[in-house]
């Protein structure tokens, strides 16, 4: 049996109870604090550090008696942070408890400002909840490294579900909501880079009834920002070109296809602000201003992918035009600056035939000259 000290987010008791894999009456835990150490942000991240503070204090729970199957459940958690086991010795229920805290390695990460608790759980505490769950899906059959790769983006699904609460107006749909939906249970899937969630539902009928139980599968994905960049002076448009693997294995022979600019929205960042960035990154693009356009689900049978779609105004000229992208996220992206019509002579030829793109020159037409007024 082990005793631990925790101070940062795994105080949050939601947390962990998914990480510990049972209720909280089920875990031996009390108040405690640690002389001489301090608890700060890490630098641009979401999550908290140790360090030794000459007249700090850090505050926390002691976990006691916990099981071998606790701390590999615990360390599988902290491992994905590159944090490990120190022995300390910390005060609870008046008294002095010999424990282990979860230490950074040293260098690891830098130290931000005082960390706090409860400004955590208001801004990040349900995104890594969702994290937390398909991190320890992973325990006993992913390397923990492999799991610290996939974090980003088990944070950015979490950051979905966020993006998500605020639903579109029901002025013609139905008043039906989650409420009227019962998943009764999951089945075994898949959870990577991406996840495929199996599962049995019923839901409520227009006709008031109950539907039979629906055996089905979703392809939990990301939100996406995506831009059409336009120059209302000279009427043109950006449209990039890259190789996508959808056509590829579609057997189609000419898999190269136009595209508005698009990313995954990072974990807490806001949809506009990631299409500003990939702008820059997949067409060395910065724009002047970026207005909503649509918001929208591309195909809601099975996908959870949710498209945050802008206008980005800018000057465009052929200079413009040539290559980009990340090379480290194998980015080969090329640029081309076209007449607005000429991008709709490309919808009318079949030629461009990624639906977003051609949603959002449709869209684009609707309000062309009033831009075109107004520039």
């Amino acid at each position: 049996m082990a005793d631990l000290f925790l101070y940062g987010t795994l105080c949050h008791v939601p947390l962990l109870e998914v990480v510990l894999g049972r209720p909280a009456a089920q875990i031996d835990m009390a108040p405690a604090t640690l002389d001489g150490h301090g608890v700060w942000w890490v630098s641009d991240h979401a999550f908290p550090m140790i360090a030794e503070a000459a007249s700090g204090q850090a505050q926390g729970l002691i976990l006691r008696s916990l099981s071998a199957t606790d701390v590999a459940r615990l360390d599988f958690y902290e491992g994905g942070f590159d944090y490990a086991l120190q022995d300390v010795a910390v005060a609870s229920c008046g008294g002095s408890h010999a424990a282990q805290v979860y230490f950074p390695a040293p260098g690891r990460w830098q130290a931000g400002a005082p960390w706090s608790l409860s400004d955590w759980v208001a801004r990040w505490g349900a995104m890594t909840l969702s994290a937390a769950q398909e991190v320890m899906a992973q325990f006993g059959l992913m390397p923990v490294e492999e799991v610290r790769a996939l974090w980003p983006f088990f944070c950015a699904r979490g950051w979905a579900q966020q993006l998500a609460a605020v639903p579109a107006p029901q002025t013609l749909r139905s008043q039906m909501g989650m409420k009227d939906v019962n998943v009764l249970r999951y089945r075994a899937g898949y959870n990577g880079f991406f996840r495929i969630k199996a599962f049995d539902l019923q839901h409520r009928r227009f006709d008031g009834g109950l539907s039979d139980v629906v055996s089905r599968e979703a392809y939990v994905a990301f939100d996406a920002a995506l831009v059409l960049p336009y120059d209302p002076v000279t009427d043109q448009v950006m449209l990039i070109e890259q190789l996508r693997y959808g056509p590829v294995h579609r057997g189609d022979p000419a898999p190269w296809v136009l595209e508005p600019i698009a990313g995954l929205v990072d974990a807490g960042e806001d949809p506009a602000d990631c299409a500003r960035r990939e702008a820059v990154e997949e067409a060395g693009l910065t724009l002047a201003e970026v207005r909503p356009m649509l918001r929208v689900y591309p195909s809601p049978g099975y996908t959870t992918e949710f498209f945050h779609c802008f206008l980005g105004l800018c000057a465009l000229a052929k200079r413009d035009e040539g290559l980009n992208g990340v090379a480290a996220e194998n980015e080969d992206i090329r640029s081309h600056v076209i007449p607005f019509d000429a991008a709709m002579a490309l919808v009318d030829s079949g030629e461009i035939n990624v639906g977003p793109l051609v949603t959002m020159l449709l869209w684009l037409a609707r309000r062309r000259s009033d831009l075109r007024a107004a520039a």
